[in-house]
């Protein structure tokens, strides 16, 4: 279903198209022009006929078809990470403007690993701290992902022969022997669907097949990244814990599967609003760049909404029981975990979960009193992200 709702400014520079899940956008950008904005997964052909600069999200096939509608397309920006859902050829064949948003929700993601394994850890009586960590993508989430959870205590190590070869370091670099044996797999990288380094099924029957009962997998990159036929098959004969944020074939999942998994979440591990407004942020930096644009950019602190939460206190050394409580009370993972068991077993129920998603502020958001804790305590709570 579509909508129009449409601002003219004194000027009418420039017409923009926009998705309504980019928050901020419309306030950003109606000091240039005209903002349109949009739902659902594309926009229609009436809007793309006057639509200058295009600012979707992933769920948007930017194609050959959409660009066949949008004659007067000048500019497109994906409030992204990943650009498949781009056709980058086409583009560079029209001589159209491109900009992506990487590592704009790397702290959120790197934050939902964080919380999801705390809340599972808690529900298993499990202690984190000393176990084997592979985050598999060495780029701006996993980065961000194993930061946090070097801080927890875990031994964490990096899978990313692309950026090995390059000779960009990272802390410590695993064998792909190693990933499978770690106590937990964190998944990070792009979908590639072909090439030396095709990320596509990454892991299938012959990989799954090596992992034991007791490791911990994580997706929360691109859900065909596991094939999810194999995984389904793993999960009836002998059920690893999974933590999936991403599904293969979304937003029509594979319903069976959603019943052997510890934590289900529907693609928004990287939704808070912090990532998503640096996101907004950074297209219209870029939109300025290109355009050459001469007014003063927004000020985003002042667009950004308050929180308007109170502090929290911390009187005594850290453990991880305290750590999963911040966590869950900021973020209460299980709610997604509950609404997406609910509803987002059919495309329409996993959309609007999307579309429908709540603010989700990231813990630096809110402030930690933590006076009495040792220099090397609240280094570590900044490494989770905490605001001190």
């Amino acid at each position: 279903m579509q909508f129009r709702q449409a601002v003219q400014n004194g000027a009418g520079v420039m017409n923009f198209l926009v998705d309504e899940n980019i928050p901020l956008a419309h306030e950003a950008f109606n000091v240039q022009g005209r903002v349109t904005v949009f739902s659902g997964r594309q926009p229609s052909i009436q809007d793309l006929a006057e639509t200058e600069v295009l600012l979707v999200r992933s769920v948007t096939q930017v194609n050959q078809q959409l660009l066949q509608q949008a004659s007067k397309l000048k500019f497109v920006g994906t409030a992204t990470i990943g650009t498949e859902h781009v056709d980058m050829e086409a583009l560079q064949q029209r001589g159209i403007g491109f900009a992506s948003a990487p590592g704009a929700n790397a702290d959120s993601v790197g934050e939902y690993v964080l919380t999801a394994l705390l809340a599972l850890a808690e529900q298993q009586s499990w202690q984190l701290a000393g176990r084997r960590v592979a985050i598999v993508g060495a780029g701006n989430t996993g980065i961000a992902t194993g930061k946090r959870l070097s801080a927890l205590g875990m031994q964490v190590g990096y899978y990313d022969p692309p950026l090995q070869e390059q000779g960009k370091q990272a802390a410590s670099y695993m064998t792909w022997a190693e990933v499978l044996q770690a106590d937990v797999i964190s998944l990070h990288v792009p979908l590639q669907n072909n090439g030396r380094y095709k990320t596509r099924h990454l892991l299938a029957h012959k990989e799954l097949a090596q992992l034991g009962s007791s490791q911990v997998l994580i997706n929360a990159s691109r859900g065909a990244v596991i094939n999810n036929q194999a995984l389904l098959q793993r999960q009836q004969e002998k059920p690893l814990w999974l933590i999936l944020d991403v599904w293969e074939g979304e937003p029509q999942i594979l319903q069976p599967l959603l019943e052997k998994v510890a934590i289900a979440t529907p693609h928004i591990a990287g939704y808070s609003l912090n990532g998503k407004v640096r996101a907004t942020q950074m297209l219209y930096q870029a939109c300025s760049r290109y355009f050459a644009w001469q007014q003063a950019a927004p000020d985003w602190q002042k667009l950004m909404p308050d929180l308007r939460a109170e502090s929290w206190h911390c009187d005594s050394t850290l453990n991880q029981q305290q750590l999963a409580h911040w966590a869950l009370e900021n973020y209460p993972i299980w709610r997604d975990d509950r609404k997406m068991r609910e509803r987002g077993v059919d495309a329409q129920g996993f959309d609007a979960l999307r579309k429908e998603y709540p603010p989700r502020y990231e813990l630096m958001s809110r402030h930690l009193e933590c006076d009495r804790l040792s220099d090397d305590e609240r280094e570590r709570l900044q490494q989770l992200g905490f605001n001190l």
